[in-house]
């Protein structure tokens, strides 16, 4: 990161020191500490990556809406430090929400949020429930946006017929000749390809997070309690079920997303419960009718569909996720998998726990 960066934004002082963060497979971030009127204050200055999204403008107009939007809702409904439940953008001192450099990145600078914490790896149902919580909560604060549609920042981003079309044209390309070394997973992923198009159907067009990881989510880190949604490049229309998929699978399972024994991968029943329990309890008011009867497909659709994202950029020469060692996409994309088929063997069990929520 650039040393004068912080100059062109609205910030109280001198930087002091400037740390990397490592977490996310997208975006370079940093938090830089700087000198305040009354003592040292942090902020998160991220490098956006425009190899992923490409209209800058259009994603930061999301953000500045969305984020704003949330504030007034938390304001007015008098919810005590709204400043730690949604992200604050620090303006440049041009008035904007993001800055071009020289060298022609662009960059952006969040309010950085004191005594919280993220988890990547899930460690009981409560902090499952919290997270869940505050992921249906973003949902019903987003349901009464104004100004019409969000931009589609990445388009057909959770459109799954397309990533297994994606997927079949980095099998038959196979530009760094790896497909002869992955044919248990291409055959893994063709005999599930109904899986493509099994929500397709469900309702959408509504805001969603469409990233909805469970690291990205703050926790208080007193308390444990669901704070703020991060990582907002992907909100943007889409379906609810997507993001409960996409929370599932992350948070339904004790693993690392790259975890390279298989033995180890399960979906926990009571775990996928308490997301359950905690993403219908947050946007109660904006489930339609038979939402959460769609929980489980909604899983595993989105399981499949990330573990053939995976294995599709490992085809490619691993271009799109930013990996730390050679064939940690294609770990991904089998721990996918593996994950897959534990939600196909708990199915039942899930179901019947979903008929309590």
């Amino acid at each position: 990161m650039r040393a004068d960066l912080g100059s062109h934004f609205v910030l109280p002082g001198p930087l002091l020191a400037i740390e990397r963060n490592g977490i996310g497979h997208i975006n370079d971030t940093f938090v830089g500490t700087y000198r305040g009127s009354s003592g040292n204050v942090q902020f998160v200055h991220q490098r956006i990556n425009t190899s992923v999204f490409g209209n800058v403008a259009a994603v930061m107009e999301n953000i500045g809406r969305v984020t704003r939007h949330v504030r007034e809702k938390l304001e007015s409904a008098g919810v005590r430090d709204p400043e730690r439940r949604v992200l604050t953008l620090i303006q440049t001192r041009a008035g904007a929400d993001y800055y071009r450099d020289e060298d022609g990145s662009y960059w952006r600078t969040y309010a950085f949020i004191d005594k919280s914490r993220t988890s990547n790896e899930v460690r009981s149902s409560r902090e499952a429930y919290e997270i869940a919580l505050a992921f249906g909560r973003f949902a019903t604060l987003l349901a009464d946006l104004p100004g019409g549609p969000l931009h589609e920042t990445i388009p057909a981003f959770h459109d799954t017929v397309t990533r297994y079309a994606q997927l079949i044209g980095a099998i038959e390309t196979d530009v760094v000749n790896r497909a002869m070394g992955v044919q248990a997973e291409i055959r893994f992923a063709a005999d599930r390809d109904v899986l493509a198009s099994d929500i397709q159907s469900a309702p959408g067009a509504r805001p969603a997070h469409n990233d909805a990881k469970a690291n990205n989510v703050l926790l208080d880190a007193d308390t444990g309690e669901g704070l703020c949604i991060i990582d907002l490049d992907t909100v943007m229309p889409g379906s609810l079920l997507s993001d409960f998929g996409d929370l599932a699978r992350s948070a339904a399972c004790d693993t690392p997303e790259d975890e390279r024994d298989l033995e180890k991968i399960h979906v926990q029943p009571e775990r996928f419960d308490a997301l359950a329990r905690g993403y219908a309890a947050g946007a109660a008011s904006v489930l339609i009718s038979g939402d959460t009867g769609l929980f489980v497909r909604a899983a595993k659709t989105m399981t499949f569909e990330s573990g053939i994202r995976f294995l599709a950029d490992f085809l490619n020469g691993d271009r799109y996720f930013k990996i730390r060692r050679a064939g940690q996409n294609l770990d991904r994309a089998r721990a996918q998998f593996a994950l897959l088929r534990s939600f196909e063997k708990h199915e039942e069990d899930l179901l019947a726990g979903l008929a309590l929520v």
